[in-house]
């Protein structure tokens, strides 16, 4: 309930999952991650219902986390004994996602995090440095546990080892390519680059071939971060070899190619102290995503349980709403010949959503279709009305507001003028087919 990087950072004193994870299950000399593993049951997840539900809210692919940093598989791995299948659930977790997903024919994929496990999680091997239990080894200390927390060495950082052992890169590679084997994701995300060089390559190679041999083509997603992105160690990447993945931001203007945005509505683990992204937000998001050629990858987070709480549940609806009447501004469309207008902008960066924006009645983010142009009022219009700049001196043949039987506007000198109705379709924002 303490959110993300648990199992790191409830080895580092100071750190607020160190602190509730002593006042909780005590010292972690004692009481590590492997007995947290241990209280996991998930014994509310029901992922046929969750899957309905994000594909009533309009998603199209669905992704499951199959191995974070922590080193536990949510899989039946074949070569790691620390899954969910034996421990915890004793559910395996990604074949019932690929099952419940690709029965209401959504798209499926994975995603894997354990490239930096072995630098990540090695600060089980540490003792506190005060207090009462100063000096005193942290339970990845004992060598009998090594296969889940990884041999002693001396690497803590958070990015991919700089040295790691000969062994780890090739389990790495194993592990990897026996999740693709048993369950044929049609995306694969790497939290990263690609790592442990020709290991790495060898394992995307695998990934793409496989795609091939079960389909008859190219079938498939590899999506990655540029590390140039961050800072320290996070492999390679190369435009055209991947997907462009942005965690948690944008990129600057239409991308060439397409790409993806990854973030969540609180924080990637449940945090009940963490506020959520509104609706409005996220459809904000996604507008301006489209706009560059993107896509949004949404995680709702779920409880220990398996469940959604209140308020994530009300959003993933309210978001559904809003794609029922707008959905084909959204699908199957691509950028126009500029994304957006107006004086509301995200930063291009990673991260960039931390920076909060409000949008106005004149902000505007564009999609095209055929003969169609789909402008996204991404404000409540002042003076009654939406002014569309770019098309001045264009002559618009036909313009109607999605959801609404009736629409009126005009062409003028400073642009395309369209009448809000005096009860808008939806919230939020509000798409504007255009006919020239």
């Amino acid at each position: 309930m303490v959110g993300d990087w648990y199992a790191r950072n409830m080895y580092i004193e100071g750190q607020p999952q160190y602190d509730h994870h002593c006042r909780t299950y005590g010292h972690p000399s004692k009481f590590g991650y492997k007995d947290i593993v241990q209280l996991w049951k998930a014994e509310h997840w029901e992922p046929e219902r969750l899957i309905d539900l994000y594909k009533s809210a309009g998603a199209k692919y669905f992704v499951s986390m199959a191995i974070h940093h922590d080193n536990f598989d949510l899989w039946n791995s074949t070569h790691h004994a620390w899954n969910s299948t034996k421990i915890g659930p004793e559910r395996d977790i990604v074949g019932e996602w690929a099952k419940a997903a690709r029965a209401a024919g959504l798209r499926f994929g994975v995603s894997e995090h354990l490239e930096r496990t072995y630098s990540w999680f090695n600060t089980n091997k540490g003792s506190d440095t005060t207090g009462p239990y100063a000096g005193v080894p942290y339970d990845g200390n004992d060598p009998e546990l090594s296969d889940f927390y990884i041999e002693k060495h001396d690497d803590t950082s958070l990015c991919y080892p700089d040295n790691p052992s000969d062994a780890w890169p090739q389990h790495w590679k194993s592990r990897i390519v026996d999740l693709i084997d048993q369950y044929q994701p049609d995306l694969l995300y790497t939290d990263g680059g690609v790592p442990f060089g020709e290991v790495g390559r060898e394992m995307v190679a695998h990934f793409y071939n496989n795609s091939v041999q079960h389909s008859g083509q190219l079938d498939a997603v590899y999506a990655l971060k540029d590390p140039q992105r961050h800072e320290g160690n996070h492999g390679e990447y190369v435009d055209g070899f991947a997907t462009l993945d942005v965690e948690r931001g944008v990129v600057e203007g239409i991308a060439e190619e397409p790409w993806q945005t990854d973030t969540c509505l609180g924080g990637w683990f449940y945090d009940s102290r963490r506020p959520y992204k509104t609706p409005e937000t996220v459809v904000h998001m996604l507008a301006d995503i489209v706009s560059k050629n993107g896509c949004l990858l949404l995680n709702a987070t779920q409880r220990p349980d398996g469940t959604l709480d209140d308020q994530g549940e009300w959003t993933v609806k309210e978001i559904g709403k809003w794609m029922a009447v707008n959905g084909e501004a959204i699908y199957e469309t691509r950028p126009w010949k500029q994304f957006g207008e107006g004086p509301t902008t995200f930063a291009t960066s990673s991260y960039a959503e931390r920076e909060e924006r409000r949008f106005t009645g004149e902000d505007f983010r564009f999609t095209a279709k055929s003969d169609t142009l789909y402008a996204i009022a991404m404000g409540k219009p002042k003076d009654g009305g939406w002014l569309i700049s770019s098309l001045a001196g264009e002559q618009v043949s036909n313009a109607s507001i999605l959801g609404t039987e009736h629409t009126s506007w005009r062409n003028t000198p400073a642009g395309l003028w369209v009448e809000s109705p005096a009860k808008r379709p939806c919230e939020h924002a509000w798409s504007i087919a255009i006919k020239r």
